[in-house]
């Protein structure tokens, strides 16, 4: 479900420059321990998602997204900078697309971060008033902020996606070691654009036109691809789609269209019957006006590789992996679900879709999943649950629901919809 949360609500975010001297800025942000040339940072991958312990002043230990399109790094809970007792330099109000909403947020300068052992100095964090963003809840983990551009501006960052891996490379480092010819990976130029990753693929649509789509290299995105409807004539909503929930953003929940495009293709790679997002114009707009691109493409393209990200240079590297030929799915329960308490081992329904078999079985906004065939879900994480409810079509699944103090039973099969 997290889809667009880093995208939309800080596809234009803020950049906090120090006002030291040349050489003091040199000696700030993330640096190499001497004499070494790469690091390795093992991650969790959660949704697709590239996740890492970061521990904040050498005190507390927090969980961070890797993510491609934030500029400026993210503190999700102000509770953890003031239980720190930091001090803030200014204040700052950001827009909320789509309506009238100012949110409050803080920056946090000359921050220490440490990544598995990897130092950086003098970070500024943008701190929200408040959890809006609710990440721990979407995602099931304690996942607390999002880390961007100061590791991709600073170093050639390799993810392997099967193994867990981020290896950070000192560039003149990583260029000895020719990737695309000694390791085989296909290297495709890319552009970088308001410290953001774009690169050119073809996608063929349902009804045989094709558009030569801009799209942003998103790993802080879970989905496949979004696309922007209004950024193109040549895109237009499949006539096969469902009206859906897709994430959350400071604003609130995110609606919009899930369909699929007949195939998406960049370099010698081919994907077909993909899953595609096109949210509702007023949750996307700004970013494809400042940068003239068609959409994102995020995480579930990019786990079926291991990649390479080169700002400096400016390319970015493919090599499949064995998830290469995974067929795209989506959501066949019609139910969109969120952690909640202490534990995050709570499930609530917080959106049942329309005309679902979730819905004709009579499950509710609100219903909180206490066993599904059986099975206590408090014993569960939320990846779990999710696995289950989208496992295959026709499986029937019995739901214990708890709702208005007692526990109702229903029944229901998944099915494919799109």
């Amino acid at each position: 479900m997290f889809l667009l949360v880093c995208q939309v609500v800080f596809g234009k975010t803020f950049v906090f420059c120090q006002e030291n001297k040349k050489e003091t800025l040199t000696r700030l942000g993330f640096r190499l321990p001497e004499g070494r040339s790469s690091f390795n940072v093992p991650f969790e991958l959660i949704d697709n998602l590239i996740v890492v312990k970061i521990v904040i002043n050498r005190t507390l230990p927090l969980k961070f997204i890797i993510d491609t399109g934030v500029r400026t790094s993210i503190l999700t809970e102000k509770t953890f900078t003031d239980l720190l007792n930091i001090s803030y330099s200014r204040t700052i109000k950001i827009p909320v697309p789509g309506s009238e909403k100012i949110v409050l947020a803080f920056v946090a300068p000359n921050i220490t971060l440490d990544m598995s052992g990897l130092i950086g100095k003098g970070h500024a964090l943008l701190v929200l008033e408040h959890d809006l963003l609710e990440l721990k809840n979407i995602l099931g983990h304690n996942v607390q902020g999002i880390l961007g551009y100061e590791l991709f501006s600073r170093f050639i960052i390799e993810i392997n996606y099967q193994k867990k891996v981020m290896t950070l490379y000192e560039p003149s480092a990583f260029y000895k070691k020719n990737y695309d010819k000694k390791k085989k990976f296909y290297r495709i130029p890319i552009t970088v654009e308001d410290t953001k990753p774009y690169f050119i693929t073809t996608i063929l649509h349902q009804d045989g036109t094709t558009t030569q789509a801009k799209l942003m290299l998103d790993t802080g995105a879970s989905h496949a691809i979004l696309l922007d409807v209004e950024s193109s004539d040549e895109i237009s909503l499949p006539e096969n789609r469902i009206f859906s929930h897709l994430g959350r953003g400071l604003g609130g929940d995110i609606k919009g269209y899930i369909g699929r495009v007949s195939s998406v293709s960049f370099a010698d790679f081919q994907f077909n019957d993909v899953i595609t997002t096109y949210p509702e114009k007023q949750f996307y707009g700004q970013g494809t006006i400042d940068t003239h691109r068609n959409g994102t493409m995020g995480g579930g393209i990019f786990s079926r590789f291991r990649m390479v990200f080169d700002f400096v240079e400016g390319y970015v590297y493919f090599k499949k992996n064995n998830k290469y030929r995974r067929p795209f799915e989506y959501n066949m329960s019609g139910v969109v679900i969120k952690a909640k308490g202490l534990y995050l081992n709570t499930f609530e329904i917080i959106d049942v879709r329309e005309n679902s078999t979730a819905e004709e079985a009579g499950i509710k906004e609100g219903d909180t999943i206490v066993r599904i065939n059986g099975s206590l879900t408090a014993e569960m994480e939320l990846g779990e649950v999710h696995s289950i409810l989208n496992s295959r079509p026709n499986k029937v699944l019995r739901l214990d629901l708890y709702r208005d103090g007692k526990t109702i039973q229903r029944k229901f099969k998944l099915e494919r919809i799109i």
